[in-house]
């Protein structure tokens, strides 16, 4: 699960540091230089999305007996002072030190790269311009994401079109996820043995067959 990014976060307030915070445009913002690692927020959180990073991808806390430039004889950390091995970074995400929480973020950095293309060109930020990481990775396109403010995005239409269904994971301790989900189409009606006519017939909630082919 991700983070729900809620408007009403228990996990912003217990953090010493201030190191997660709200945004005005309704994301749960982490700065990770100031995280100090208390774990309080990760505690804190219903949801359990938070992870405590315990990869030391900078070297910054590996000692050795021959420290030079940053790298100690930990192979790992040789490794990742490699030219080479450190290009499977992403240069637009920041490299995280042991020690600090770690959440989704929404790919703010790709938020970031898309409103400023949209301003450059002069218009309002829209749904094509950005497209979260797992948005894109997802083959059968179930994620949806985009401006719920905005009544012609994406996000807010299929809202919209699909009420019946939608549901917030533990609405009722109103800490207010921003994260909506669908609930699964079920066909609760009891399909009878037989059919007549070619047409399925199904069982209604008195036990009288109803035809037709959906229910």
């Amino acid at each position: 699960m991700m983070c729900q990014h809620c408007d009403n976060a228990p996990c912003e307030n217990v953090c010493p540091v201030a190191a997660t915070n709200h945004s005005s445009e309704g994301l749960n913002q982490m700065t990770y230089n100031r995280c100090i690692g208390t774990r309080y927020c990760a505690n804190n959180c219903p949801y359990k999305v938070r992870r405590f990073n315990w990869a030391d991808y900078t070297g910054a806390d590996s000692f050795g007996d021959n420290m030079v430039g940053g790298k100690g004889e930990n192979d790992v950390i040789l490794m990742m002072n490699d030219d080479l091995t450190r290009m499977v970074l992403n240069p637009d995400v920041t490299v995280r030190s042991r020690g600090v929480i770690e959440k989704c973020s929404f790919c703010v950095q790709r938020l970031q790269e898309g409103k400023l293309a949209a301003k450059k060109a002069g218009r309002p930020l829209e749904d094509r311009d950005v497209k979260t990481a797992c948005q894109q990775a997802c083959a059968a396109d179930a994620i949806v994401f985009g401006n719920v403010n905005n009544a012609e995005s994406a996000v807010s239409k299929h809202r919209a079109d699909n009420k019946n269904r939608l549901f917030y994971v533990q609405e009722q301790i109103h800490v207010l996820p921003n994260v909506s989900y669908l609930a699964k189409v079920r066909n609760t009606g009891e399909i009878s043995a037989h059919e007549q006519y070619g047409k399925p017939h199904f069982m209604n909630e008195g036990g009288h067959a109803a035809e037709g082919g959906h229910h």
